[in-house]
């Protein structure tokens, strides 16, 4: 099934051709209306009338993450406020989050790709989606809401934790399809399990399923313990929210990117040289219809790499492979991102601790577990158990608040954990991903 003929199956010649003119289009706006496009586009000696064939998008600056900390928050709209409905963000590095705006006309677009790529997963009108991505400033639940709704589907706004709740609406509403991160997923089967539940006699068919990196065989665990059909979904909060790309049904082999309104490109990460077809990079975006909030070759730190074979479904568009890792030391824990940074200027704010620490994630049955051990100062670590408990608890709560993530606190010893000279090496990742 498909949701939209006209654009999903187009020649790649017509696609490529209505690329190239929103590309300009989105280039010669952010350069009159965004002063931060106007200056790197100087800098780098190109105009928007330099962009005369697709491939002259190389000779437009990449944007990176640090340019929307540095322009934090508004400072990369193209609109005034007036004309912004709704404001998303993210987790940023520094504690501040990445703001995303959207106009009307965004909103709608973005209920529109969502509802492709329900479709993409077989899902008609008529069924139940229930909604298991957290709802708020993150992107995935209203995102998720939305294209549901454009669909014509029932929706169940569920958003994320209360586990036991969750298995009942299950269980009672009798939803064909969830969407969540496939940790979640598996954790919600591992739990109904626990409870008794046969949770393969569930109405469920189809998981849309994403936010966090996965493997085939996590998908195998997934589609067995609950009988569905699981499906990966790509998006990040910068570039729009879920449903920049989307596995489809059929081919169940890379996800199609929304190529109509995303022109996607894979470079080396250290050379930023843009790789053939079919290597491995870094995922850099560009977002052709995004009004509020355009990005010019936004690089993602997400590594996966292109696949332009025709696909079964009958989608003309490109693919990308499941994402393998990242480019940047970003952690994915449970669908929120975090960086060593982000916990780093939690630490800092504690007195009594030394500028040492490192990060332990693990997965434990489904879920993803963090963590934190720090040196405490001598005077600090010679105060009785008590008071280093309330302390660890004090900064767990902290990351909680600052970072909406869960991580235990282990206060260790002065100098017992490894000193760096150079780079220093926080994270030790057990996840067998």
């Amino acid at each position: 099934m498909i949701y939209n003929e006209e654009f999903e199956t187009l020649p790649r010649e017509a696609l490529e051709a209505l690329q190239l003119k929103r590309l300009q289009q989105v280039a010669e706006r952010v350069y009159h209306t965004v002063g931060f496009y106007k200056k790197v586009f100087d800098e780098a000696g190109v105009t928007p009338d330099n962009i005369k064939r697709l491939e002259d998008i190389r000779k437009l600056p990449f944007t990176q993450k640090q340019d929307l900390r540095d322009n934090y928050p508004f400072g990369l709209f193209a609109v005034p406020m007036s004309n912004i409905v709704r404001l998303h963000a993210s987790s940023g590095t520094t504690g501040k989050p990445t703001v995303v705006g959207y106009t009307r006309r965004d909103i709608e677009t973005w209920s529109r790709l969502m509802a492709r790529s329900f479709v993409a997963a077989g899902l008609t009108k008529n069924d139940i989606i229930h909604n298991a991505y957290g709802y708020g400033l993150f992107t995935g639940g209203l995102g998720a809401h939305y294209g549901a709704e454009q669909l014509g589907a029932s929706v169940v706004p569920m958003s994320g934790g209360s586990t036991k709740k969750q298995i009942m609406i299950l269980q009672d509403f009798g939803p064909t399809a969830i969407s969540c991160t496939p940790s979640y997923a598996l954790y919600l089967a591992e739990k109904g399990e626990e409870m008794g539940i046969d949770m393969k006699s569930l109405n469920l068919r189809v998981g849309i399923l994403g936010a966090e990196p996965w493997s085939e065989k996590m998908r195998q665990e997934i589609e067995t313990r609950l009988n569905i059909t699981a499906l990966d979904i790509y998006g990040a909060s910068e570039l729009m929210g879920p449903g920049v790309a989307m596995e489809c049904a059929e081919g169940r082999n890379g996800l199609h990117v929304f190529e109509d309104h995303f022109i996607v490109e894979t470079i080396d990460p250290e050379t930023e040289e843009v790789v053939p077809n079919g290597e491995e990079g870094e995922l850099v975006f560009t977002t052709l219809t995004k009004e509020a909030f355009p990005l010019i070759r936004y690089r993602t730190g997400d590594i996966s790499r292109l696949m332009k074979e025709p696909c079964r479904c009958g989608r003309t568009l490109t693919r990308i492979a499941r994402i393998s890792g990242r480019s940047d030391d970003m952690l994915i824990i449970r669908g929120v991102n975090v960086y060593p940074s982000q916990i780093e200027n939690v630490l800092l704010e504690v007195e009594g601790l030394e500028p040492h620490y490192e990060l332990l994630v693990e997965r434990e049955g489904a879920l993803d577990t963090l963590e934190i051990r720090v040196e405490v100062s001598e005077s600090a670590f010679s105060d009785e158990v008590r008071t280093l408990q309330k302390l660890e608890r004090r900064i767990a709560k902290d990351v909680k608040d600052y970072l909406g993530v869960s991580a235990t606190v282990k206060l260790v010893e002065p100098n017992s954990l490894q000193h760096f000279e150079g780079k220093a090496r926080r994270v030790i990742d057990k996840r067998n991903i």
